[in-house]
């Protein structure tokens, strides 16, 4: 049987490369986030945290909102899109509370028909809330990848 040495030692070659790049220092946990997309500033007296973007983040992040419609008992009615819940089981929604600032609301759902949720309870209609972009918002708010 012939064993080709070139292969033997490129393999040799390969193995001692992976095996020196695996030992290299413990990898610092700790860095700077440089271009942060937004800042949190949790709301006094509340579990709450306003979410604020930068320009730049909003139009990366591709945030869109809509009104809360009324439905004729006075409900509001959101788009399915705007419905998240949290780790909790809890429901919640984002309202926009200036340009570029999100705050999340507890809602309880009523119903649900295709694309639209009832509320039984939440944000009065009229308010702008969050329908594109929501689970990127909750990481920020969370500090999920921070």
């Amino acid at each position: 049987m012939r064993v080709n040495r070139s292969a033997g030692t490129g393999l040799a070659a390969l193995g001692a490369t992976l095996a020196l790049m695996s030992c290299g220092p413990p990898v610092d946990d700790s860095y700077v986030i440089e271009n942060d997309p937004g800042k949190v500033e949790h709301i006094d007296g509340t579990d709450l945290a306003k979410v604020s973007l930068t320009p730049k983040a909003a139009q990366r992040l591709q945030i869109e909102t809509t009104p809360a419609l009324e439905t004729a008992d006075g409900d509001a009615v959101v788009p399915a899109t705007a419905i998240f819940v949290d780790p909790d089981g809890i429901w919640w929604v984002y309202t926009s509370v200036g340009r570029n600032a999100f705050v999340r609301h507890e809602v309880e759902i009523g119903r649900e028909d295709g694309r639209q949720v009832f509320l039984s309870s939440g944000p009065d209609a009229g308010t702008e809330i969050v329908t594109v972009g929501v689970a990127e918002l909750y990481g920020i708010e969370a500090e999920v990848g921070h």
